[in-house]
C-alpha cells in the first residue's frame, strides 16, 4: 500500500497540471485603456456656420489669379475699415463705416468689389450672423462676402460688373444679434473657413490692417458717371415721401418730404456734381410761426435732414448748392 503522503503529492501534481493547461487554453484579455477617448462633440446648432453652401454653381474659369478689387462703395466715397473691432472677427474680416453716428450709414449703396457671379443672395436666418448676404464668385476659387445688408439688389446666378450696386448697408443678422449698421466684407480663396480668409487689396494696395480709411476708386476711371448713393428718402428716413422738389441748376435738387404717420416734414438737398468733394450745400425748413431751421456747411453728398412737426401748418423750405438756390413761399398748409 502506497503511503498517503505520496497520494497527496500526486493529487497536487495532477491538479497543477490541469490548471496549467486551462491557463494555456484561455485567451488573454484585451487590455483596457487607461483613460476613455472623448469623442468629437456633435454640433448643438449654436455654433455659426460661416461657410454656407453656394446656392448656384459659378461657371469655371481658367485664371487662378486674385481678383483686382476696388472698394465695395461708389467712387470717391471715404470709408473706414476695421478688422479688430469685433470679437467675432477671424483674421482679415473687415467692418466698414463712415458716419459719425451709429445709424448714419444705413441705406448707403454697396457695390461689387470685382466682377463675378452671384452664388448666394439670401437672408441666412439662424445659420450664422451674416443676415442678408451676397456672395460673389470671381473665379479661381476667389470669392467676396457682403453681409448685414438692408436690401439685396442682385439675384442668385446674376453676372455683376465691378462697381455695380448689389445692396445697401444695414444691420440684419441672426435673431437676437443686435448690431449697428455697417458692411461686413470678406475676401476668401478656396474653402475651410477661417483658413481661407485672405488680405484684401484695393486699387492695387493691400489694406492697412487692422484699420485704415480709404477713398473708393470703384468705377471712377471711365467706368461710368458717378451717381449719388443717397436719396432724399434715405436721408430723411423711413416713412417719408417726397411731396415737392426743385432743381438747383445742374448741381442737384432740394426735396420736401412728409411723413403722414407722425405729421413731420423733412428737407434734404442732394448733390449731383462734385460728389465726394466737400462743397457749400444747405437745406432749411420753416414752419409758419416758428424759427427757421437750417443745415448748412461743406458737404460731400447732401445737406439735411432738416425735420419739423408741421401737420396742417404752412411751411417754407429750400436749399442751396454753390450759387444755385431755391426758396419757397409758405405752402403745403394742409
Amino acid at each position: 500500500m502506497r503511503p498517503s503522503s505520496i497520494l497527496t503529492v500526486g493529487f497536487v501534481l495532477l491538479c497543477g497540471l490541469a490548471t496549467s493547461q486551462a491557463a494555456i487554453a484561455a485567451p488573454s484579455p484585451t487590455p483596457t485603456a487607461s483613460a476613455p477617448v472623448t469623442p468629437t462633440p456633435t454640433p448643438t446648432g449654436t455654433q455659426d456656420n460661416n461657410d454656407p453652401p453656394d446656392e448656384v454653381k459659378a461657371p469655371p474659369v481658367s485664371t487662378l489669379a486674385a481678383p483686382s478689387l476696388q472698394m465695395p462703395f461708389p467712387c470717391n466715397q471715404s470709408w473706414t475699415g476695421n478688422s479688430s473691432n469685433s470679437s467675432a472677427h477671424r483674421s482679415y474680416e473687415l467692418d466698414w463705416n463712415r458716419g459719425n453716428t451709429a445709424d448714419a450709414d444705413r441705406g448707403d449703396t454697396v457695390v461689387a468689389a470685382a466682377a463675378g457671379t452671384v452664388v448666394i443672395s439670401s437672408h441666412q436666418g439662424s445659420v450664422n450672423g451674416f443676415g442678408n448676404l451676397v456672395k460673389i464668385d470671381h473665379g479661381g476659387g476667389w470669392t467676396t462676402f457682403y453681409a448685414h445688408l438692408t436690401v439685396r439688389s442682385v439675384a442668385v446666378g446674376a453676372k455683376v460688373t465691378q462697381g455695380q450696386k448689389i445692396g445697401t448697408v444695414g444691420n440684419t443678422s441672426k435673431p437676437g444679434n443686435n448690431i449697428s449698421p455697417h458692411l461686413h466684407f470678406e475676401l476668401r480663396q478656396g474653402s475651410s473657413y477661417p483658413s481661407n480668409l485672405r488680405k484684401a487689396a484695393f486699387n492695387g494696395k493691400t489694406f492697412g490692417y487692422p484699420n485704415q480709411t480709404l477713398t473708393s476708386k470703384n468705377k471712377c476711371g471711365g467706368g461710368g458717371t458717378p451717381t449719388n448713393p443717397h436719396t432724399a428718402q434715405s436721408v430723411c428716413g423711413s416713412g417719408f415721401k417726397v411731396i415737392n422738389s426743385a432743381a438747383l441748376g445742374t448741381a442737384g435738387n432740394v426735396y420736401l418730404l412728409y411723413n403722414s404717420a407722425n405729421g413731420n416734414n423733412c428737407v434734404a438737398t442732394i448733390k449731383k456734381t462734385n460728389l465726394g468733394k466737400a462743397t457749400a450745400t444747405s437745406a432749411y425748413l420753416e414752419v409758419k410761426g416758428k424759427p427757421r431751421t437750417t443745415d448748412s456747411g461743406s458737404f460731400t453728398y447732401y445737406a439735411g435732414p432738416v425735420k419739423a412737426a408741421a401737420a396742417d401748418k404752412c411751411v417754407k423750405w429750400g436749399g442751396k448748392i454753390g450759387s444755385s438756390a431755391h426758396d419757397s413761399a409758405f405752402e403745403h398748409c394742409s
